[in-house]
């Protein structure tokens, strides 16, 4: 394709390089290649190598063998991958026309099919279509014939680079079914357009899957393009005179042909699509296809005026002219009504919108200029040295945003006066804000496109080639890796570039000369969402190659130090120096994206996602390690292997990248020499397999004993535990799946016996489900790993016993299509259960496995077995969840017709089974990683799945017990319990085990068996107390306290520990206990608290189901009375204390009572009812009394309370003795006592009436009662007392408070002799006291 410039360029230096040039095969000059033709031999390839319709090409012949052996590693990692050959229906077409034609007539017409992974092939009169993704055993080709009328007829110009002379769109049917993940994206309904390039004749197959849709519909083009005729779908059209004549004259003329073709589907239903082509000479072609026929339309007159913008159509459109179409979205989004497109002209980009309902009118939306005086634009034309600009091709990338043009460039170099070519890559992406839609009705004049990146030159100085080569070349984009791009020419070369470290690396596919050219190259889809695969890459003759990413990114040179053409090259010798000078080192493995990609140490990174660097150590290490277990499998002597290993740095590495991990890894994984086959399922009955697989077994065990011998499992097991455990894993894995083996090898000798199939004649079910899951994986599998791409799916999920995960993973992501919603409700019970009966053998022998070797295992601080990892656990309940949505329909009223097969109690047995697995996964995990900060959600998760699968397990079982009562008129309770205990003692053992329990609980209440429950309280200790704390908390729930009470007998600590947060029934355990002074506080407590009972729910986090009513005032006293007889029991050392505090409380209650009785029935009293009122409350209710007997209550609620409680509401204290001394006139009293005259002894008569004398005697009186502290040492009785030390702070006292009211003045000696005469002695006679009325 590409070769570097030389300074000459003349024919005949050319001529005479090319035919003496006899020991490298060479693409000849066009003006030799005839001359070569004709004296070839009859019936031999152009090349004069083997012919191609020989048994076996010596290019296939030629593959390195070691592919095929045990040492994947060893395979050169910069040379493509073989991945399948043409069915054998292709080839012998092939023969037989090879054998009918001369080779100079000989053009193989083919293309790859991105959005389908189709390959189709036109030769002679047939065209042939399969996928490239299939494996050989199950690949299926279709063949449409050619209308004789529109088939080639040989008119191929000699100076035709493109080798294919036809155009092919496929268009999918089923995009509404289109599957989200890429591997299961099987086409199931398509049509076909087929353009020839010269005659412009289209054909159009409607369903290449459907019977009556290969039936082609066809439509010739006439010498004016003009008139159009078309065929009513009996695939039989005749030419008229006039096209006739114009194809006898066409050598005389400019030949035209269709440069590109595009097609989209219009209405899936009626199988109609719309088709857009480009002429080479400006004309655009819309073709409407459908069954009945095709309807031919030019537009190119809009598409000139249009593109002219007042130049000269010459000008603009320049000979070859328009180049490419492509799709703006490649995919058709459902219900699209229109569809934008791009058109690349010999300057610059346009942009085209195409209605596909109604009309398909084609309007211009907006154009680019690439090449122009503006460098920013694009390529800048008319520089120094510059003679011409080719745009040769134009591809999106799948989110079509980002457009790449390739170009060719004509320049001489003034210096040496030599001739060349550049070749260059240009990257555009729309502008951001930029959004065109399909509404624009004027074409945007502003700029649309700016460049992504400079231009990335690819060959900075190739030859000069005739412009019929420069227009073969084609681009194509979306291989790995990520931003490289492959060239395609006619020369039959494939190129890929890839930007990389600042600079442009190319990567040649080079296979032996008898490969024939490379037709066509695409890319292989993606297992997962998101980026595509390897390039794929179709060959002429040796079927379809891989290119993988590790190849591109080692083998890439740097141009043009390298040539890469068949052409030849003076620097063809550089090509071993350049590889040997490629800077990485050892052997590099492949990696998936989520494997290691940094080494451990200081070393760095990896140069490219997904590649792991290994270094010369790693090398010498791993090789040093297989030479002295090969040593061991010979000799049985290890002969000091430790001391050798550990000196080469084996033990530096833990995980995967260890060299241990990777040696058994390599042993469980080998790829078996004699497994591929075409036989399709009857692989997994071959002796084959099992052989193969118990040799994996046995040579595994025997590393294990090397390990053990050599001293070497000591050290894994105290430096390396993490590689320990993935090599012990590899034997759980290679354990399960021999297991897995013997059951597909039962399940289909039982299907081919007729047993067990519920519907025989259907072939997706007899092909199981299980065996689907197999192609799935395998499938899944080869996609990610390019050098199994030849291998049969099952071969490959049987061989990478390492990858067991994958099982799981498919079952998350695939299981609709393993098991579909439009299946029998018996056949989906039956593919579900063959499901879970894998995954429960799989999980169940690795367990077995790992029990039978646990002295080899590690400690598992930290290690999470695989079967308890993510991926396992959400596949397992992939398949759990969909069985728990089947028994809806199981149970429905016509099951019973349906359940011939598979009973209910099958599908409950393997609920039951899977359901066991799946909560042993969720608890390995959760011990791996209980120290943890995932923990917490990952228990979550755990309990309720747990509950979710206990709770319908259980009603499965009641609902058998249900159907077994109904149907035996003679039973009896005592029957059905016999019945209920049989039937759930797996499901009790189940959830005893996992802490189900709800479960528990529900199976010990309905077989009424208390001694059950104890035993089960007895044995399950958890966290809150385990089951015997959620036995209480059902029985609190149910108001069952006499049960619970009992309980406590003999779970004394568990019921206190729950009643911590339930003191109303907690008094009563304590003195069950003889704990009668904890009994004496808890009751205290519970009779004073507001609302326990909505309190202890709250800090439980549960929502109170308590529905008793807070006590009322007497029921708080009987419970302050009980708290008094407890603590005069218990008798502790300060239940004197005690008893004075309840004896207070007791009063302050009564009080309450007394203060409500008082108050009028109004709001206020309603609301407070029988609620149990704070002190402050009840004081401020005595102030708002407004009568002198509360006002007084006011100082008694002070006295008993706490000296705490009085210092705190010092100032609602002094509110009270204003509110005191406003209960009486002391102004009236005044004016009484000087107009009446009051003698002394009537004057202390009257005040010891007033309300100030008794809050006085109340507070400071010889008889005051408190309960802790006095009224003295917060509020002084008089001002004199504010001098002593220790009330100097406190700033009041009575006599200050009093000396702000309002009568003070005048009746201020009255107040005081009133406030004094409360403190003096009970027999108060003036004459012993006359300072009273001083």
């Amino acid at each position: 394709m590409f070769s570097p410039a030389t300074k000459k360029s003349n024919f005949s230096a050319r001529k005479d390089r090319t035919l003496g040039y006899a020991d490298s095969p060479i693409t000849p000059l066009v003006e030799n290649r005839r001359l070569l033709y004709d004296n070839s031999i009859p019936n031999r390839p152009n090349t004069g190598t083997p012919a191609p319709w020989a048994s076996r090409l010596s290019v296939l012949a030629r593959i390195p063998p070691v592919k095929k052996s045990e040492k994947g590693d060893d395979i050169d990692p910069i040379k493509p991958v073989y991945v399948g050959e043409f069915p054998q229906v292709v080839r012998d077409e092939q023969a037989i026309f090879l054998n009918k034609h001369f080779p100079g007539d000989w053009c193989i017409s083919g293309g790859m099919d991105k959005g389908t992974s189709f390959v189709w092939l036109v030769c002679g009169k047939r065209l042939f279509i399969w996928s490239y993704l299939s494996s050989a055993a199950s690949r299926k080709c279709i063949i449409l014939d050619i209308p004789s009328s529109v088939s080639e007829n040989g008119d191929i110009s000699q100076n035709s680079y493109h080798g294919s002379s036809w155009s092919l769109c496929v268009i999918q049917w089923d995009i509404t079914h289109r599957s989200t993940n890429k591997v299961m994206q099987k086409c199931n309904s398509a049509g076909v357009v087929l353009c020839n390039q010269k005659t412009r004749a289209v054909i159009y197959w409607p369903d290449i899957y459907s019977e009556d849709g290969t039936t082609p519909v066809t439509s010739l083009t006439c010498s004016d393009e003009s008139g159009v005729t078309f065929s009513p779908g009996d695939g039989k059209t005749t030419p008229n005179k006039q096209w006739q004549r114009s194809s006898q004259g066409s050598s005389s003329t400019v030949s035209i042909s269709f440069n590109s073709l595009i097609a989209s589907a219009i209405s899936v239903t009626e199988h109609i699509c719309i088709a857009l082509a480009c002429n080479s000479n400006g004309e655009l072609w819309q073709f409407h296809c459908s069954p009945t026929g095709i309807q031919r339309k030019r537009i190119y007159q809009d598409f000139l005026s249009a593109s002219s913008q007042g130049s000269d159509v010459g000008q603009l459109i320049g000979k070859g002219y328009p180049r490419s179409l492509c799709w703006r979205f490649p995919q058709l989004s459902l219900g699209e009504t229109s569809r934008q497109f791009f058109l690349l002209t010999d300057h610059e980009i346009q942009c085209f919108d195409v209605k596909l309902i109604p009309d398909f009118n084609v309007s211009k939306l907006w154009s680019h200029e690439i090449i122009g005086t503006d460098s920013d634009l694009g390529i800048r034309k008319d520089l120094a040295g510059q003679k011409r600009i080719w745009p040769l091709d134009v591809q999106v990338d799948n989110h079509g945003k980002v457009i790449s043009i390739l170009f060719a460039t004509f320049c001489k170099d003034r210096v040496s006066s030599s001739s060349y070519t550049q070749y260059s890559l240009l990257t555009m992406q729309y502008k951001s804000g930029v959004n065109i839609s399909s509404e624009c009705i004027q074409p945007k004049q502003e700029r649309v496109l700016e460049k992504k990146a400079p231009i990335q030159v690819i060959i900075p100085k190739a030859r000069v080639e005739d412009e019929d080569f420069l227009f073969s070349m084609r681009l194509r984009l979306g291989g790995k890796p990520s931003g490289s791009a492959i060239i395609l020419s006619g020369d039959g070369t494939a190129t890929v570039s890839h930007y990389w470290k600042n600079s442009t690396r190319l990567y040649q596919f080079d296979l032996p000369y008898d490969a024939g050219k490379v037709i066509d190259a695409s890319v292989f889809p993606s297992s997962d969402d998101g980026e595509d695969g390897a390039w794929a890459v179709l060959t002429e003759k040796a079927g379809v190659w891989a290119i993988p990413e590790k190849a591109v990114l080692l083998g890439g040179v740097e141009p043009p130090e390298r040539s890469l053409s068949r052409k030849g090259s003076s620097n063809e010798g550089s090509a071993q120096e350049e590889r040997r000078n490629v800077s990485f080192v050892g052997n590099v493995p492949p990696r998936r994206a989520s494997s290691e990609a940094w080494d451990a140490g200081d070393r760095q990174r990896a140069v490219f996602t997904g590649i792991a660097r290994r270094t010369a150590q790693d090398e010498e290490s791993e090789a040093l390690l297989n030479y002295q277990f090969h040593h061991f499998l010979l000799s049985g002597q290890v002969d000091g292997s430790l001391d050798k290993l550990r000196n080469s740095g084996a033990f530096e590495r833990d995980g995967e990248t260890n060299v241990f991990a990777r040696i058994s890894k390599s042993i469980v994984d080998t790829l078996a020499k004699h497994w591929t086959t075409t036989r399709g399922a009857e692989i997994v009955a071959m002796t084959a397999v099992s052989t193969q697989l118990m040799d994996k077994q046995q040579k595994h065990q025997r590393f294990l004993q090397f390990l053990a011998l050599s001293k070497c499992h000591e050290e894994l097991c105290s430096r390396q535990r993490k590689s320990l455990q993935i090599i012990m894993e590899h034997g759980e894995k290679l354990a399960g799946m021999i297991q897995l083996r013997e059951l597909q090898n039962m399940i289909s000798h039982n299907r081919s016996t007729g047993v067990g199939s519920p519907c025989q004649s259907s072939e997706s079910v007899i092909s199981g489900s299980l065996w689907d899951l197999i192609q799935l994986v395998g499938e899944r599998t080869r996609r990610n790993t390019i050098l199994l791409m030849d291998r049969d799916n099952a071969e490959v999920f049987y061989s990478k016993v390492s990858d067991l995960e994958e099982v799981f993973y498919c079952l998350d992501g695939q299981l609709a299509c393993l098991i579909s919603g439009e299946m029998p409700l018996v056949v989906k019970i039956q593919r579900v259960c063959e499901l879970s009966n894998a995954c429960v053998t799989l999980v169940h022998t690795a367990m077995q496995y790992r029990n039978e070797h646990h002295m080899w295992y590690p400690s598992p601080e930290g290690l999470t077995p695989w079967f308890c990892q993510p991926v396992v656990r959400i596949g397992l309940w992939s398949i759990a969840s969909f069985m728990l949505q089947l028994l809806n329909e199981i149970y429905s009223p016509d099951m019973s017709a349906k359940s011939d097969f598979y009973s209910r109690s099958d599908f409950y047995s393997h609920l039951e089974v899977l359901a066991e697995v799946l909560l042993e996964a969720y608890s390995g995990a959760i011990t791996a990683k209980v120290e943890r900060e995932e923990h917490k959600g990952l228990l979550d998760e755990y309990c309720y799945k747990r509950d979710t699968l206990l709770d319908s397990l259980y009603q499965q079982v009641k609902g058998f017990v249900e159907a077994g009562y109904q149907d035996s008129s003679e039973g009896t309770e005592e029957q059905i319990e016999v019945i209920l205990r049989k039937l759930s003692s797996n499901l009790l053992s189940i959830a005893n085990r996992h802490e189900g329990y709800r479960t528990l609980w529900n199976i010990c209440c309905d077989l009424n068996d208390s001694e059950l429950l104890r035993n089960l309280m007895r044995d399950s200790m958890g966290p809150k107390g385990g089951f015997s704390y959620f036995v209480f908390k059902q029985l609190y729930e149910k108001k069952q306290f006499s049960k619970l009470i009992r309980l406590g007998e003999e779970f004394q600590e568990e019921l206190a520990t729950f009643l911590k947060q339930h003191r109303d029934l907690l008094w009563l355990h304590e003195v069950f206990r003889h704990q009668f002074s904890s009994a004496s506080e808890t009751l205290h407590v519970l009779a004073l608290s507001q609302d326990d009972r909505s309190t202890s729910a709250a800090e439980e986090g549960t929502e109170s189901c308590d529905t008793l009513l807070e006590p009322t005032l007497a029921e708080r006293k009987r419970l302050l009375n009980l708290s008094k007889i407890a603590a005069m029991a218990g008798k502790h050392d300060d239940y004197e204390t005690k008893l004075k505090r309840i004896e207070a409380d007791l009063k302050i209650l009564k009080l309450q009572e007394e203060i409500l009785e008082l108050l009028p029935d109004n709001e206020e009293k309603q609301n407070i009812g029988q609620r149990l009122l704070p002190p402050v409350d009840i004081i401020k209710l005595c102030l708002e009394g407004q009568n002198p007997e509360i006002a007084l209550w006011a100082f008694d609620v002070f006295a008993w309370t706490s000296s705490s409680f009085l210092k705190c509401h010092r100032s609602l204290l002094e509110e009270c003795w204003k509110n005191a001394a406003n209960q009486d006139d002391w102004g009236r009293l005044y004016e009484s006592s000087i107009a009446e005259g009051w003698s002394d002894e009537e004057t202390l008569q009257i005040l010891r009436e007033t309300t100030l004398f008794k809050a006085s005697s109340r507070c400071y009186g010889p008889e005051a009662e408190t309960f802790e502290g006095g009224f003295d040492e917060v509020l002084p009785l008089r001002q004199e007392n504010l001098d002593l030390p220790t009330l100097r702070d406190m700033g009041s006292c009575v006599e200050t408070i009093l000396m702000q009211h309002r009568d003070f003045p005048d009746a201020g000696k009255l107040m005081l002799t009133a406030v004094m005469l409360g403190i003096a002695q009970v027999d108060t006679r003036v004459e012993e006291d006359p300072s009273l009325m001083e």
